[in-house]
């Protein structure tokens, strides 16, 4: 049964169902928006496939450094930009299409806005139809550009809407006076022995580690004398 577990920490059912249901407000409300902009021809399609993969993020994952706006909006229009300029400078399919996923998390590191969908943007610009070549550079903001700014604008106002925090802000570490708690110089170092990526902010992940140390505090409070005599009677 672990395989059925929830695979995110904090994931709860109730958050499941209400980012479903985002999913299908932003998804079904971007289609209708971007179908009635007179920019989008017959060739070209009202929205693009990656941009499902975008709404998994920021509807599920709201609190990922992956799933903001700039790197929703800055992930998939970059990497769509390097994928054409990919298709139109090397021959080869295959390596036109490796090195415009490749190239594609090269800009978006560079450019702060990592987002795996923008992966399969840079690959759609590449193995796309026809329709698609021939718009060129101007795919990355018809349809690519339009869709993700939909979509962050759907998901501000359904995250708002239902209480939750996007842009996420990163809430502050609460104050312990104690000299030994863990710092954020501390996680810097960590992160740095680990040599690891992880998908939650440094900020966040400090504030996790106050929290939990405040419950291990609680947890481990000295005996009082009175308390020791009502659990020996006991």
């Amino acid at each position: 049964m672990r395989f059925f577990q929830p695979l995110l920490a904090g994931a709860t059912l109730s958050g499941r169902l209400l980012a479903c249901a985002g999913a299908v407000i932003g998804i079904a409300l971007t289609v209708i928006v971007c179908g009635g902009l007179p920019m989008f021809g017959p060739d070209l399609p009202i929205i693009v496939a990656p941009l499902g993969a975008s709404a998994v993020l920021v509807f599920a994952v709201p609190a990922s450094p992956l799933a903001q706006p700039w790197s929703v909006v800055g992930g998939n229009v970059l990497s769509t930009l390097v994928g054409v300029a990919m298709f139109q400078a090397i021959p080869s399919l295959p390596l036109a299409a490796g090195c415009a996923v490749g190239g594609a998390i090269l800009v978006m590191s560079l450019a702060r806005c990592l987002h795996p969908p923008g992966g399969a943007a840079a690959l759609t610009a590449v193995i796309g139809s026809q329709g698609i070549h021939a718009a060129g550079f101007s795919f990355a903001f018809a349809p690519v550009a339009i869709n993700s700014i939909a979509l962050v604008a759907l998901g501000m106002f359904f995250h708002r809407a239902t209480g939750r925090s996007y842009p996420h802000e990163p809430a502050l570490a609460p104050p312990v006076g104690d000299a030994s708690r863990i710092r954020a110089e501390d996680v810097d170092a960590a992160l740095a022995d680990m040599h690891e990526s992880f998908d939650i902010a440094r900020e966040d992940l400090d504030m996790l580690l106050a929290h939990a140390e405040r419950h291990a505090r609680a947890r481990a409070k000295p005996v009082t004398a009175g308390r020791l005599r009502i659990l020996r009677r006991g």
